[in-house]
């Protein structure tokens, strides 16, 4: 674990260590996800311990799909609500969300899927000679005695 000065990391050592790149750090600083400290002169910014807490929910929650304004919300409730039951109570609201809106993804995919198996035993049954070019529902030009399609042409 990169820490330097009394626990503190930097800009560089934290996105290297949550394999991040220092623009989604900057982000989610302006997003009021993290708050780190700025020293010096330059106004270096400087990590401490609730940082990578907090960076740790947020990407374990942007892996679960969580938006990032839920993030905040959760992590805002953590900090005003000391028996976390609230912040608990909320996760589990958007956890379920998250869930519902998952389901729905698996059945219109599983429909997706279905149409494409259907299309390719259509496309499968006409190459066998099983089947018509009306099976392929093609908009599908007349050929002339060279196979070349007829249309109009200006």
């Amino acid at each position: 674990m990169a820490e330097g000065r009394n626990g503190l990391s930097t800009i560089s050592e934290l996105a290297a260590e949550f394999g991040v790149t220092p623009r989604t750090l900057r982000y989610y600083e302006e997003f009021g996800l993290l708050s780190p400290q700025r020293v010096g002169g330059d106004g270096q910014r400087l990590y401490t311990r609730r940082d990578k807490a907090r960076l740790k929910l947020v990407l374990r929650g942007r892996r679960f799909g969580f938006s990032l304004k839920d993030m905040k919300e959760l992590l805002d409730l953590y900090d005003t609500d000391p028996t976390r039951k609230e912040q608990i109570r909320r996760t589990l609201e958007v956890g379920e969300r998250r869930v519902a809106e998952i389901d729905e993804m698996i059945r219109e995919l599983q429909i997706h899927r279905q149409e494409l198996l259907d299309y390719r035993d259509r496309l499968l049954r006409f190459l066998e000679g099983k089947a018509g070019p009306e099976s392929l529902d093609l908009p599908v030009e007349p050929m002339d005695e060279n196979g070349k399609g007829g249309g109009d042409r200006a």
